[in-house]
Parts: C-alpha cells; sequence; structure tokens
C-alpha cells in the first residue's frame, strides 16, 4: 500500500504522520514514512534549513527527482509506504509544480490523501516556525490550489486511484481517521452533519452534539465538518467589530508541533474581512467534496430549548446535495416537530434518537464497533 499525501506549509504533516505510523505498527502493521522535504536537504547539506525553495528551479527539480527516484526503489522493498510531499509551491518563482508526473506514475500509489488545516493554526504554524511573509488571504489561497492541485494530479495519474480530503483536526487529531481510511477500506464511510453556528453559545446541545459525532467516529471512517470550523472566526471578528475594536483575539491549539498548549492569536479585522467571502464559499465547497467522498451523510438534528428543532439550512443544503449525489441519507430528528417534507422526501431513514439509529446500523451490518 503506497499513499501519497500532500498539503501546504504550516500544516506540520510529519508529526501528524508519524503518530499515522505509530498507530500502524500498534496494530501489526509496518510502515515507511518518507519526508520528502527532509530527504532533499538530506542529500544537499550545502542549503541552510528553510532556504530550499529559493534555490534556482533547475537545481530543486534535479535534487526531487533524485529523492523520488530513491523512494521509488524502497517502495519495492516494504509493504506500506507513506510518501509526504507537496502538489505544489507558491514561492518567489510563482506558483510551481512539486512532483512530477512520470516519476508519480512509477511510484504507482494506491491513494492521495490532501491534508488541510484551518486558517488560525496555520498562520500560527508558519508565524512561529517558519520564515514565510504571508497574509490570512495568502492561507487561503495555498490551501485550495493545494487541494485542486492534488485532485488533479491523482486523475491525471489514474482516475480510479482514491482522493480524499482530509482535515487535521482542530481539537482532535484525525490520526485514527487516516488510519481507517488506509488499512480499514472497507469500513463505510460516513459525512456526519449537524448545526454549528446557530447553536454556538448552546452548551447542553453542543455537548449532545459532541456525544453524536463520538459516536460515529467509533463507528464509520468519519468525516465531520467540525474538524475545521472556520466560521467560529468570522462570528468572533462581527463581536470584536461590533465592541469598536480592530483586532479579534482567538486561541489556536498546537501552534507549535513541539506544544498542544493553547495560545493567543491577535488577528487585524481588515485582514479577516478580506477573506470572509473566501472562508464561507471554501466551507461550502469543501463540505459538498467530503459528502461526495463519503458512502453516507448521517445528520443530527438536536431539540432547542423552545420544543423547535434545531436545524440550520446549511445541513439542509447538505442532505439535498447527498440525496442529489446518490447518498444514502440518515436523519437522527430528536424534537416531536415532524420533519419537513424536504427532510423526508430526501432521507432514506428518519430516526428518533441516536440509539435507534445505531441499533439500524449494526442491523444492517454497516458499522461494528472499534476503540474511539
Amino acid at each position: 500500500m503506497i499513499i501519497v499525501v500532500t498539503g501546504m506549509v504550516g500544516v506540520d504533516k510529519k508529526s501528524y504522520l508519524e503518530k499515522v505510523c505509530q498507530l500502524a505498527e500498534q496494530n501489526g502493521k509496518e510502515v515507511l514514512l518518507c519526508n520528502v522535504g527532509e530527504m532533499m536537504y538530506a542529500e544537499a547539506p550545502d542549503i541552510p534549513p528553510g532556504k530550499i525553495l529559493d534555490i534556482p528551479l533547475k537545481r530543486l527539480s534535479s535534487l526531487r527527482r533524485s529523492v523520488f527516484k530513491d523512494i521509488i526503489a524502497k517502495a519495492q522493498k516494504v509493504p506500506n509506504m507513506i510518501v509526504n510531499t507537496h502538489a505544489t509551491f507558491r514561492w518567489r518563482h510563482g506558483l510551481f509544480p512539486a512532483v512530477d508526473f512520470d516519476q508519480m506514475r512509477q511510484l504507482g500509489a494506491d491513494m492521495y490523501i490532501c491534508l488541510i488545516d484551518g486558517v488560525l493554526a496555520l498562520h500560527a504554524r508558519l508565524s512561529n516556525e517558519h520564515a514565510i511573509g504571508h497574509c490570512l488571504k495568502d492561507l487561503i489561497v495555498w490551501r485550495e490550489e493545494e487541494i485542486i492541485g492534488t485532485e488533479m494530479l491523482c486523475k491525471g495519474i489514474n482516475e480510479k486511484i482514491a482522493f480524499y480530503c482530509l482535515a487535521r483536526g482542530t481539537k482532535q487529531q484525525t490520526t485514527d481517521t487516516f488510519y481507517r481510511l488506509v488499512f480499514e477500506r472497507q469500513a463505510k464511510k460516513a459525512y456526519i452533519s449537524f448545526p454549528m453556528t446557530t447553536i454556538s453559545d448552546m452548551e447542553n446541545i453542543k455537548k449532545e452534539i459532541d456525544e453524536f459525532r463520538r459516536s460515529m467516529r467509533r463507528f464509520f471512517i468519519c468525516f465531520d465538518p467540525g474538524d475545521l470550523e472556520e466560521s467560529d472566526l468570522l462570528l468572533k471578528a462581527q463581536q470584536a467589530r461590533q465592541q469598536g475594536l480592530d483586532f479579534v483575539e482567538m486561541a489556536a491549539l498546537g501552534q507549535t508541533s513541539a506544544s498542544s498548549v493553547e495560545q493567543k492569536i491577535r488577528l487585524d479585522l481588515n485582514e479577516v474581512s478580506q477573506i470572509e467571502r473566501d472562508i464561507n464559499s471554501q466551507i461550502y465547497a469543501r463540505d459538498f467534496l467530503l459528502i461526495e467522498q463519503s458512502d453516507m451523510i448521517i445528520s443530527f438534528i438536536p431539540t432547542l430549548p423552545d420544543g423547535r428543532a434545531a436545524i440550520s439550512s446549511g445541513v439542509e443544503r447538505e442532505l439535498q446535495h447527498a440525496h442529489e449525489a446518490a447518498k444514502q441519507v440518515f436523519v437522527i430528528w430528536t424534537a416531536k416537530q415532524s420533519p419537513s417534507v424536504f427532510v423526508t422526501q430526501t432521507a432514506t431513514k428518519v430516526f428518533n434518537n441516536l440509539t435507534d439509529a445505531t441499533e439500524f446500523f449494526k442491523n444492517m451490518g454497516y458499522i461494528r464497533e472499534c476503540s474511539p
């Protein structure tokens, strides 16, 4: 099994993938992790750390090809390999590819995964660990370029190869999801849907949703929009403006690879305003992409304190998109108020509670319980 993992600078893929390899080892699977950047520096010791993209493109290409030649040779000798690389680079040379198609064909990967992270985490890591000048708009653009570049690379090599976009995880890393995508490919993949912005200040409902998310992660390979939630940044920015501030201060988890300590990051409101439309459009497009790479959608609709169903327009749109994409659509509707025809007409099945849904999935043979 050969897995190519891409992702922009600032995602900190190396530490994440090392944890994936540790998890694989615990489950009796040998995985060789090839970090292309590290290997390039090792082959060219004259290049100072952080300066490799400053060398002439001709030498950069030659160095990369030499490293990939070694990786291709190693791939024939190990049972499993993860290649940690990039699909694209945006540097002083402009935007340019980070791989060569002929060598990627020789490598013959079984799966491509583009690892992504939130703007706040990316900004924090780049500010602390890299001498890369950037603004928030840069991060939005780079992330989108890397997703599209990886998908085009994957489909250009072989349209039958699996491509996934996977969030690194905001509060909980998704290394278990990564592992299951690679080594438990028979497991069902589910996009889990739930209201977010409308219940942001309702702690009891948030606890219900968190329990739903934990339960589904035990049973399915879950693509969870909450693993990369950026609408909170826009909400906090709006509140800061109302208070007459010109900045917003937010907590960033795990700014460095060596620390998971929560720290405060201050962002200029003008910068945040410049990416507001981009964040909204990327949430829209990304959530649809996650639905399309799933087998089903499972939507949890909690009950508001006044007894109404806490269904948002975003959740309704996700249900409709999943229905039109010929996915199975399951809705857990907890309110006494009956769901609208726009829910019932798109749903494969509607449940009254999480327990009934879980029993149904077990009886259908969709799930087998695993460690959370």
